[in-house]
């Protein structure tokens, strides 16, 4: 881990997988897609452990997030709540997970029948891991 004033918040976007490449968290501060305390932030702005960011992301969906530590290097995904903390709202979260179940179910006409990822992904929305 790296000390809070040596990270970007684009990196640290991206370190903590809010987006999926550093271009794309880049982009989004630089169009004021990410907010502390109702401010836009640049992208070279330092972070700081107990910040509450406001980030929108590409699909146009609202997470709140607590920075809980601080690294420039990509962590896996179990690591994730490690740097931060989803105070997200149920609402939203909800929202998230339909609107992705709206692009999973969504074929286009004449697109033939599904293949074994869309089936599987399909099964994950009716039965999600565990059941």
């Amino acid at each position: 881990m790296a000390e809070a004033s040596d990270v970007r918040i684009d990196k640290w976007l991206w370190a903590a997988r809010v987006f999926k490449t550093r271009g794309l968290a880049l982009e989004a501060c630089k169009a004021g897609h990410v907010k502390i305390l109702d401010q836009p932030v640049k992208p070279a702005r330092p972070v700081h452990v107990g910040e509450i960011l406001i980030v929108r992301t590409a699909a146009a969906h609202t997470r709140t997030l607590r920075v809980v530590g601080v690294s420039d290097k990509r962590v896996g995904p179990k690591l994730v709540p490690t740097l931060l903390d989803d105070l997200t709202p149920p609402e939203e979260l909800e929202r998230i997970r339909l609107s992705f179940a709206q692009q999973v179910l969504a074929r286009p006409k004449g697109s033939g029948r599904p293949t074994k990822r869309d089936r599987r992904q399909l099964d994950d929305l009716v039965a999600p891991e565990g059941f």
